[in-house]
């Protein structure tokens, strides 16, 4: 937990699922430099006054809920793809003495408000996000919206502003202040208003088995979006097939790739997808539906890790763990996923992992399972097997 410091009171916050062995905070610099610009530039900057302004307030990209709590007397709405985001925004509400209900959480999917007169946005790690969600509100804002971005220095480039200039209107930023900067957009009511063109499909190689030439879908920010990651490749060139009926989890199931592979290579599996990414699961949904047969089963879920899987009810698990948290590099999300599936798996299960070979990842499975051995490897990766006993 840590404690965040504002214009309208100090808040604790922490992100989720909470983990005391994870330092990283649920706000930074660009987070602060925001708020402070809104105290400073709002008629109404009494330090105990909750920040109100006429209108809707969005905003779009919030870490870990640091801003709408903060913001929370505007009933703001917020719009995010992260699932984890949205419970920390719930977590860090109550801790704060918020009402929960005082911010409407959406998904980057769901139906943006109609008008919005207050539009702030954290900069995301994917263009194709920022460019998908700009579109997407564009025609709920007006010639009196006030449009401010923020984001560490390290992540506005040329092509950010950029966006924001041919989507929004004119743009410019600010000095940089400890490494972050803020975006000042102008709405120009004259712009073109031009739909996004995301949820994008391409065709997969005719070299990766079951999958070989079949279509794949993905909504924007989607890791890989418009080609199969070397990664992936290689673990569909290994999957564990041909084991019949049983239930095969995806976890972080991304497109949807590898979960819809294992369900055509044994059309008697029940297949579950997980993410805690809207637009992922969405996308697996897509992928799975244009490829799978009709008789095949599957379960789509939007959450944290396996949480929501009953214990001891899986045969396998096939994951593909992120090492990033944003832009921070971090092994809790392994942790939390290699914990969730020895829990799900029934005796005899199995969890295939496959990462970068630097990760260690055998270390920590060694430890979880009491076993893990190697299945494939090649100079950049490594495909780890490890048994619930």
């Amino acid at each position: 937990m840590n404690r965040f410091t504002t214009s309208w009171g100090a808040f604790d916050l922490t992100r989720f699922p909470e983990d005391p062995r994870d330092t990283l905070r649920a706000w930074d610099a660009a987070d602060a430099y925001l708020l402070q610009h809104l105290a400073e530039t709002e008629a109404d900057t009494e330090p105990e006054a909750a920040p109100r302004s006429p209108g809707t307030t969005v905003v779009l990209g919030d870490r870990w809920g640091a801003l709408v709590t903060a913001l929370a007397a505007r009933r703001p709405v917020q719009i995010t793809d992260s699932y984890l985001t949205q419970r920390a925004t719930v977590a860090n509400l109550r801790r704060s003495g918020a009402d929960p209900e005082a911010v409407r959480l959406h998904s980057v999917l769901d139906t943006p408000p109609e008008r919005i007169d207050l539009l702030l946005v954290r900069v995301p790690k994917s263009l194709a996000l920022l460019e998908d969600q700009l579109r997407r509100l564009a025609p709920a804002v007006h010639a009196g919206t006030r449009i401010v971005g923020a984001g560490m220095v390290t992540e506005i480039h040329t092509s950010t502003l950029k966006l924001f200039e041919q989507i929004l209107g004119p743009t410019r930023t600010s000095l940089a202040a400890k490494k972050a900067r803020l975006i000042f957009c102008t709405p120009d009511p004259g712009l073109p208003r031009t739909s996004s063109s995301w949820p994008r499909s391409y065709p997969l190689p005719a070299d990766v088995g079951v999958v070989s030439g079949r279509t794949v879908t993905n909504h924007a920010g989607i890791f890989c979006a418009d080609r199969l990651d070397i990664g992936t490749r290689f673990l569909l060139e290994h999957l564990p097939a041909g084991r019949g009926a049983g239930r095969v989890v995806d976890l972080g199931c991304g497109n949807g790739v590898v979960g819809t592979a294992m369900a055509l290579a044994d059309p008697e599996a029940e297949v579950t997808f997980i993410d805690e990414s809207f637009s992922a699961v969405a996308s697996a949904r897509a992928t799975f539906a244009a490829n799978a047969p009709a008789t095949a089963k599957a379960e789509f879920v939007v959450g944290d890790a396996l949480s929501q899987v009953p214990a001891g009810s899986v045969d396998l698990v096939l994951n593909n763990p992120p090492f990033h948290s944003h832009r921070a590099t971090s092994d809790a999300t392994a942790r939390s996923m290699f914990g969730g599936a020895r829990a799900a798996l029934r005796p005899g299960g199995e969890l295939w992992v496959i990462g970068n070979r630097h990760l260690g990842y055998h270390v920590r499975l060694r430890r979880l399972f009491g076993n893990c051995e190697v299945v494939a490897s090649d100079p950049k990766f490594v495909i780890l097997r490890a048994v619930r006993r």
